[in-house]
C-alpha cells in the first residue's frame, strides 16, 4: 500500500450523500429510547424457534389494545420471502463505502472481513443455533458459549448470548464480528467500541476459542480489530489472517447495534483484499453491464432495500402479468452505462433491462449504496490511496488544531 506524498494529501470529491446520512443516523440513535433488553430477549427466542416464539414472549396487557406485538411474535407469523426479509433485517448490515468518511482515523475501527456465511448465533438452554440472513438454520450444535451445551450451563438456565458471526467453511470457524447480547445482558445500545472490547474480553472467559471437541462442535474466534489509523488500515488491508478475506469492514466507534442497513458501518473492497469486487452472474462471470436486484412493489415500482427505499424504475401491469410476476418478487436487471446519472448523491437510471429472477435463497434487494459502489467500481473506484489520503487529511487537521491551541 503506497501512500501519496504526506505533504500533499488528496481528498476525493464526494459522489454520494453518505456523510449526511451518517450524521442523521448518529442523531437518531441518541434520541432513541427503545427497551434494548426486551428487544434482545425477543430476538433470542425468535432465533431459537420462530414457530413457537410468540408463546415464549407474551406481553403483559389487559386488552388487545394494550398488546404490542413482539419481535418474536412478528417473526412467527411470517412465511416465505417475508420471513427471509424479516430475519435479514435483524442483522446490522453495512452500506457500501461510496466516499471515504472525513474522520476515519479518529472515529472509525477497521478489520478484514472473513469470507463466508453471515449469521446470528444464539446459545441458550444447553444448545447453540446459528441462523443465516434468510432465517434458515445453518447449524444446531453444542458449544462452549454460555449455556451453549448441556455440560456448560452456567448461571440462570434461561440466560442467552447472541453473536453476529461469519462462518468460515475452510477452517469450520465462527468468526465473531459483533456481539448483541452476552449472558442475557443486551449490548444493542452500547457503542461499537464497547462491544468490540466485550467480544475479546468475554470470549477469553470461555473455552469457545478452543479446538472442536465433543461438547464444542465449532471453534469461535474474534477478528482482529484496529483503530483506523494509517497503521491500522495497513494491518487490516495487507496483514495476514487465518481466514480468506472478503474486503474491509469499517465501524463508527459511536454506533449502536442497529438492525438493518446503516451508514455507520461500511464495507469496501478492491482486487487486493477480495476475490469478488464486481458482482458476477449465475455462471460466476462478470457481466459486460452492471446488474442490480430490485424489489417489485404493489404499484409496479422497483425499489432498493433501503429504508426508505430508493425507486429505480417501474414495470407496467401488462409486463407484470405476462411475466407472471408478483409484488414482493426480487428481480434482476441490467443497466447500461449511458442510462446512469449521479444527481445530488443519488443514482438515477433512465432504463432497466429485465434479466430474470435471482437465486430463491436471496432475502432482499440491493441497497442504493451497493448499486453506487458497483457503478464506481467499473468506472472510478474508491481506491486504498483515497482511504490513506482521507486519514492523512484528518491527521493534518488535528495537527493544525493543536498548533492553534498552543498559539
Amino acid at each position: 500500500m503506497a501512500p501519496p506524498p504526506p505533504h500533499r494529501p488528496y481528498k476525493r470529491p464526494a459522489i454520494s450523500d453518505q456523510q449526511r446520512r451518517r450524521d442523521l443516523a448518529l442523531q437518531a440513535q441518541s434520541a432513541r429510547r427503545a427497551d434494548a433488553q426486551a428487544r434482545a430477549r425477543s430476538l433470542a427466542n425468535s432465533l431459537l424457534s420462530p414457530s413457537s416464539a410468540a408463546a415464549d414472549t407474551a406481553v403483559e396487557g389487559d386488552s388487545e389494545r394494550d398488546h404490542e406485538p413482539t419481535v418474536a411474535e412478528a417473526a412467527s407469523k411470517l412465511r416465505g420471502s417475508d420471513a427471509r426479509r424479516w430475519f435479514a433485517r435483524q442483522i446490522m448490515l453495512p452500506e457500501w463505502m461510496a466516499d471515504a468518511p472525513p474522520h476515519l482515523a479518529t472515529d472509525w475501527h477497521v478489520f478484514a472481513r472473513p469470507a463466508g456465511k453471515r449469521c446470528l448465533v444464539v446459545s441458550c438452554n444447553g444448545i447453540t443455533i446459528s441462523r443465516l440472513r434468510n432465517g434458515s438454520i445453518l447449524h444446531r450444535f453444542p458449544s462452549a458459549l454460555p449455556n451453549g451445551s448441556k455440560r456448560d450451563i452456567s448461571g440462570p438456565a434461561s440466560s442467552y448470548s447472541i453473536l453476529d458471526c461469519i462462518f468460515h467453511e475452510p477452517d469450520e470457524t465462527y468468526y465473531i464480528i459483533d456481539m448483541i447480547c452476552w449472558r442475557g445482558y443486551s449490548l444493542y445500545d452500547c457503542t461499537a467500541e464497547f462491544r468490540f472490547f466485550w467480544v475479546n474480553s468475554k470470549l477469553m472467559e470461555t473455552t469457545a476459542g478452543d479446538p472442536p471437541s465433543t461438547y464444542h462442535r465449532y471453534r469461535f474466534s474474534a477478528v482482529p480489530i484496529y483503530e483506523c489509523t494509517l497503521q491500522g488500515l495497513q494491518a487490516a488491508y495487507s496483514g495476514s489472517t487465518p481466514y480468506v478475506k472478503d474486503g474491509l469492514l469499517f465501524y463508527n466507534k459511536h454506533a449502536h447495534y442497529l438492525a438493518g442497513i446503516t451508514p455507520l458501518a461500511l464495507v469496501w473492497k478492491d482486487e487486493a483484499c477480495s476475490q469478488y469486487v464486481i458482482d458476477t452472474d449465475s455462471k460466476g462471470q462478470v457481466p459486460s453491464e452492471q446488474h442490480i436486484v430490485l424489489d417489485l412493489q404493489e404499484d409496479g415500482k422497483l425499489t432498493t432495500s433501503d429504508d426508505p427505499p430508493v425507486v429505480f424504475g417501474s414495470l407496467d401491469n401488462e409486463f407484470i402479468q405476462k411475466s407472471n410476476l408478483r409484488p414482493g418478487n426480487l428481480l434482476r436487471f441490467a443497466v447500461k452505462d449511458e442510462r446512469v446519472k449521479l444527481v445530488d448523491g443519488k443514482m438515477e437510471i433512465s432504463e432497466l433491462q429485465f434479466v430474470g429472477k435471482p437465486n430463491r435463497a436471496r432475502a432482499f434487494a440491493d441497497s442504493h449504496s451497493k448499486a453506487l459502489f458497483q457503478y464506481a467500481a467499473r468506472h472510478a473506484p474508491l481506491r486504498i490511496e483515497d482511504l490513506v489520503a482521507s486519514i492523512q487529511s484528518n491527521n493534518m487537521e488535528l495537527e493544525s488544531t493543536d498548533v492553534e491551541m498552543e498559539g
